[in-house]
């Protein structure tokens, strides 16, 4: 009896959550698909697409093993108060970025027109997407029971070839940076690239190029914090 009184008082807190964090534009801006994660939805495909997990090539793998299901009952209304403080944090730290609450997970999105950018043809973290990422270094420091994958995009000009691989290596630098410059643990990070291949704006234009420019961060809850909100949830 005292489980189910229990499972009550969390799924009225999971409404409770979508109310009062409707401040937050990732919240705000997320369909009522997206919102269900908050009380434990299932799947974890909105995800997986939104990164690139459906594009056939490229990459080092299927996405969907690192990014897992969406976890439900009690322990993903707990896991989706977490995820969405976070999300709320991001904003508030990082104004430029793309924040979007998607399954149990935070997309943030860098590209040439919210902090984190690239010179033509390079990798390297220049100055200017430092500061950014500082930001969000002390953000992930803040909450140290999720992971962060990190995916590379291009735009179409130039050979396919070389835009898969000047993907992986931004995606790679943005890691190591985290990694050896801000001292997060590697074992957190997975990084996986696309090249042009997953556009989100159109490349005939210099304002989409500029879009497509891009690295995605996907945060998503560790398998402590699955553990953590099951064992509090008494799942």
């Amino acid at each position: 009896m005292n489980k189910f009184f229990k499972q009550i008082t969390l799924i009225a807190l999971a409404f409770t959550l979508v109310i009062s964090l409707g401040s937050c534009e990732a919240t705000r801006n997320a369909n009522n698909k997206q919102k269900g994660a908050v009380i434990g939805a299932t799947g974890g495909a909105v995800l997986g697409a939104i990164l690139g997990n459906n594009i056939g090539k490229g990459g080092n793998g299927e996405l969907g093993a690192v990014i897992g299901g969406v976890v439900g009952g009690g322990a993903g209304v707990l896991i989706g108060n977490k995820m969405d403080k976070q999300a709320q944090k991001i904003e508030q730290e990082i104004p430029g970025a793309q924040v979007e609450r998607v399954d149990d997970g935070i997309v943030v999105t860098f590209d040439e027109n919210s902090g984190v950018y690239f010179d033509t043809a390079k990798y390297n973290v220049n100055p200017s997407s430092q500061t950014m990422l500082d930001k969000l270094a002390n953000v992930l420091k803040e909450y140290p029971d999720t992971n962060v994958l990190v995916v590379g995009h291009t735009d179409s000009v130039g050979a396919d070839e070389m835009n898969m691989t000047l993907s992986k290596n931004r995606a790679q630098s943005v890691t190591d940076y985290f990694v050896q410059s801000k001292g997060l643990s590697s074992g957190r990070f997975t990084t996986n690239w696309y090249g042009e291949t997953a556009p989100v704006a159109d490349n005939t234009t210099a304002a989409g190029r500029a879009k497509n420019r891009r690295v995605n961060l996907a945060i998503i809850p560790n398998e402590k914090m699955k553990k953590d909100a099951q064992r509090e949830a008494g799942e």
